[in-house]
This record gives C-alpha cells, structure tokens and sequence, in this order.
C-alpha cells in the first residue's frame, strides 16, 4: 500500500493536543521537550492545560501543530518501526509544510520550532486589526471562486488564499474587499460564503512583511534535501533542491495553499493512503471530499498508530 503522510494546518489545534502520545511514548514525549528547549518555554504546558485563547494565538498554535506532529513520527517509529522514508511522498497545509519539511529531514526540530514562532508572529503582525478578512466559499468551483474574487477587487485586494478541496475554497484580502466578495457569491452560483472568524488575512498580498521576514529568518538556518520528496504548496509538485524549497516557503506566505492539486498529485502517482500524525482530522476529511476513492487517517493516539502499522502489514 503506497502511502503519503500529510501534516495539518492552523485549525486543528486543541487543548490536550498530543497529551495521549506523550503519555505513551517516551520518544514522543522528547520531541515536546525539545521544542520547549527551542521556545524557551513550557509550550507543552500550555498546549496541554490551556487556556484555549492563548494555544489558538498564532505564535503559540504554529509550532504546537509542528510539535504534535513530529511527535506522532517519533512515536510511529518507536511502536513500529514505520519511518517517514517508507512514504512515497509528503506534504503539509500552509505551516504544516514546515512539519513535513522535518520529518523528511530537511530542517530540525529546533530550527522548525523557531522558524514557526518567527512566522506566527510575523502573520499576526503583517496586518492592522480589522483591516483584513477570510471567507468560505462553500459549494463553489475553482472558476466561481475565480469570479467571486473578481467581484470584490473592485474594493481592494482580494484573492483565493486556499483550494482546499472540491466545494472548500477560502478567499482572503482587505476586509471590504472580501465582504464584498462574499456578498457576490450567491449571485454567482456559490451555495453559500462565510465571513470566517480568523485574526488575520493569511496567504493574500497583505502578508508581504510577513513574507520578508521569512525571507530573512530562512536565510540563518540549513536546509537540507528531504529524505522523501515534499509536494509543495506553491507548486503542487515535489520539491526537493533546498534553494528551490526556501523560494517557495516565502513564497507560501503571501500565495495560495494548492491542497486540492497537492492531495491529486499524490494520488494520481499511486499513493491510496494519507496518514495525518499529528491532532485532529481535518486534512482527512477534505481528502475523502476530494479523493472518495482513496483512504485518509488520522494518527494522533497510540491506537490511530496501531491501526495504521496493521494496515501497511495487510
């Protein structure tokens, strides 16, 4: 069975992320503990205590997510025996391509930790307050999305910030721009758009200081080439020469998040499962609405772990 592992984005956090792993797993539980060392502090008491504002604040929940992550690989390895380098690829949404990025090797634990503190911070920051907005398009094709952001550049700047899957498109821009956007949509033949209730404009032109000081903070640290090739959001094809990957992540900033081709690719080159380690399921949900035929699993407890371990013995 071929596979790929897939690494979550923002969203998927919650209090007690990655607890059930590191209970578990003493591998898992050294990951937490040395993205603390990176941080400079107890993340893992805040990702497993709380409060729920303060994990969901950018800064916190990027490398969170990231931690969780390459925690669930730790753990994988340790129970199993599975490594990353039996996948036939990998691949994240928005940060979480940083997690794929050091799973494969490519950067360290250490170095992700700080890159993903840098790049929360800055995002937060890139944008005024209420100056910027999200919205859902639900039910909408790529081509109404296209037409949807249109109709809202007459007031600014507006764009599809992720391509998430089949009828799951968000656009993203200047606020007026993308109320305006949204109120085009029905008119347009979208089933319905959603204000979304995020703290800034992600993957639009207005996160271009965001982009710049990614650009300054991957200069500093090594990258090398992945064990395993990384489908990327820029491209939505592997990706694996260091300077290429390095364009791309500043890149990924400001550009759009192409999760539907990513998850296409992956399946049209034979991979029939996509393993999620990490928390929550978000990315499995959109790849069963995008790839019915193709099987999507979560691995964020130690049974979620023996469940795939049998299903690559089967």
């Amino acid at each position: 069975m071929a596979f790929a592992f897939t690494f979550p984005g923002q969203g998927s956090q919650f209090v007690g992320m990655g607890k059930a792993l590191a209970d578990a797993f003493p591998s898992a539980r050294a990951v937490f503990d040395r993205v603390d060392d990176a941080l400079g502090e107890k993340l893992s008491d805040l990702m497993w205590a709380g409060p729920a504002e303060e994990l969901t604040m950018t800064a916190n929940t990027q490398p969170a997510l990231m931690a969780c992550g390459m925690a669930a690989m730790a753990a994988l390895e340790e129970a199993h025996g599975i490594t990353v380098d039996q996948a036939q690829f990998v691949a994240g949404h928005s940060l979480g391509e940083y997690t794929a990025l050091c799973a494969a090797g490519s950067l360290s634990i250490e170095d992700t930790a700080r890159l993903l503190r840098i790049r929360g911070n800055a995002m937060q920051s890139a944008v005024p307050a209420g100056k910027g907005a999200m919205a859902a398009l639900l039910g909408a094709s790529f081509e109404q999305a296209e037409a949807v952001v249109d109709a809202g550049l007459a007031e600014g700047d507006c764009q599809i910030a992720n391509d998430n899957a089949p009828g799951q498109i968000v656009i993203s821009g200047e606020k007026r721009a993308v109320e305006a956007a949204a109120g085009s949509a029905k008119g347009l033949g979208v089933k319905k758009a959603v204000i979304l209730p995020v703290s800034a404009p992600f993957h639009c032109s207005l996160m271009q200081p965001a982009a710049d000081a990614m650009a300054d903070a991957l200069e500093d640290v090594d990258m090398n080439v992945p064990s395993v090739a990384v489908v990327n959001n820029v491209q939505a094809v592997p990706v694996t020469d260091p300077i290429q990957l390095r364009t791309d992540l500043v890149t990924q900033v400001t550009g759009r998040v192409r999760w539907r081709e990513t998850m296409q690719f992956m399946f049209d080159n034979g991979v029939d499962l996509f393993a999620e380690p990490g928390c929550g399921k978000v990315l499995s949900v959109m790849m069963r609405r995008a790839l019915p035929d193709a099987k999507g699993l979560p691995l964020d407890t130690p049974e979620a772990l023996a469940e795939f371990a049998d299903l690559l013995k089967g």
